[in-house]
């Protein structure tokens, strides 16, 4: 009987396998256009014992109505040809939608703040104030001088402090010429390209495409769909989400889970060539912030004890390769970053995953911690945290995943033998350049 009831309910158990409930956001797949959100994989509030008691943030502006780039290249032609096609839409499937869809995006908006991209940057104020309830109000913010990075600040300081006129926002220039003293140090290093990761993005882009131009093309056979168009019609998905609220392009129904994370892995692929791992200078632009943040946090006293900077997509992922996280190769022991992003079919098994890097008002932030914690020696202690998910650093030897104070200062020495001299490897052809982030010192 009781060898009865065990394969009874094997066979139920089998017969509600294909039952089983497969949740997929594509908004948490859309790479640097996804909206802002969070999925800490470890619990991000201080461990047992710990209370923060100083604080570094890097931020990347909120949502935006769309990047030049891919305004150009990709939705400006998808809108356009969909504007002067005689393809009837009705009775097109998933496609349907279209017949009636109007473009939330005008060329006089481009690189602009949304609303909702204000909205977004005033709650992680708030959310920043709740986290450190007790500190007291920062008396600067730094900014690049991008008005969607200048607005940002000022929506997040709005959210973080009662009276704003205590908090000075402090721009800073993203002129070539300021070297690493800047918050976007790839201007001034020739050594960067913003085209870099495009060749090799194209070529995983035209393999995911594939299939789907071919479904789209039997549904109307006469708008004859590229693979430009497609990448278009899912980056409409986040832009029009972060303007309008949502978006049809975001249907399940019109593009299928995998298709989604193939349009995340080909963003992956870009970003990894881009300012990732597979760009030999990337740690190099993003060792400046990581250095200077390291020594404020170090430092017996500071005249704050929360720094904050906002910036532009670009500098977050190089900020990540300076720390060494997100790294596919990290427990190989291998040396071969190029092959953990095959171009030809996804490794669904990496790390590098740009949605969670850099999606709108991304933030990295780094934690001093005054810790006394069972099984650890009392001290400071130092975490890292990407959108409130806390990321092990190589030197981790304290609670939650934190490090001790003497293996962070051997670890960000150990990174600064590796990726210091800004000016000697970007080579800038400018004069006065400089190695050091020296913007909060003043």
């Amino acid at each position: 009987m009781f060898i009865a009831a065990i394969l009874s309910l094997a066979l139920a158990n089998a017969a509600g396998a294909s039952g089983v409930k497969y949740h997929f956001d594509p908004l948490h797949h859309l790479a640097g256009i996804a909206p802002t959100f969070e999925d800490p994989q470890l619990d991000p509030a201080a461990p047992q014992g710990c209370n923060v008691t100083r604080a570094t943030y890097l931020v990347r502006h909120a949502a935006i109505y769309a990047n030049d780039f891919d305004y150009e290249e990709y939705i400006e032609p998808f809108t356009d040809k969909l504007s002067n096609t005689t393809a009837r839409w009705r009775g097109a499937g998933p496609l349907d939608f279209l017949s009636t869809w109007q473009s939330p995006i005008s060329d006089e908006e481009l690189e602009d703040l949304t609303t909702v991209g204000r909205l977004e940057s005033y709650k992680l104020g708030v959310n920043v104030h709740l986290r450190y309830p007790t500190f007291k109000a920062p008396k600067k913010v730094w900014t690049s001088t991008a008005e969607r990075t200048e607005l940002s600040a000022k929506a997040f300081i709005e959210g973080l402090v009662t009276q704003t006129n205590e908090t000075q926002r402090v721009s800073v220039s993203e002129d070539e010429s300021e070297g690493a003293d800047s918050l976007t140090p790839y201007e001034g290093c020739p050594k960067y390209s913003s085209s870099y990761g495009s060749e090799q993005s194209s070529k995983f882009r035209d393999v995911y495409t594939k299939p789907i131009i071919e479904r789209f093309n039997q549904l109307q056979p006469g708008f004859h769909f590229t693979a430009k168009d497609i990448v278009g019609m899912q980056q409409l998905c986040g832009y029009e989400t972060v303007i309008r609220g949502s978006s049809p392009f975001c249907s399940l129904e019109l593009f299928l889970p995998d298709e989604w994370l193939g349009f995340e892995y080909m963003n992956d692929i870009m970003y990894f060539y881009n300012t990732g791992y597979g760009n030999e200078i990337s740690g190099t632009i993003g060792f400046p912030w990581l250095n200077a943040s390291a020594s404020l946090l170090l430092a017996d006293e500071a005249d704050q004890e929360l720094y904050v900077s906002f910036t532009h997509r670009e500098l977050p992922p190089t900020v990540a390769v300076a720390m060494g996280i997100f790294n596919n190769s990290a427990f190989t022991g291998a040396n071969h970053i190029n092959e953990t992003m095959p171009l030809n079919k996804p490794n669904h098994g990496r790390v590098w995953k740009s949605s969670n890097i850099l999606p709108f008002l991304s933030n990295f932030a780094i934690e001093k911690m005054e810790c006394e914690s069972y099984g650890f020696d009392s001290g400071d202690y130092f975490r890292v945290l990407v959108n409130s998910s806390p990321q092990p650093l190589e030197c981790a030897d304290g609670p939650g995943e934190s490090c001790s104070e003497n293996a962070f200062e051997q670890f960000i020495q150990a990174r600064g033998e590796e990726f210091s001299g800004f000016t000697e490897k970007c080579q800038p052809d400018y004069n006065n350049s400089t190695d050091l982030l020296t913007i909060y010192n003043m």
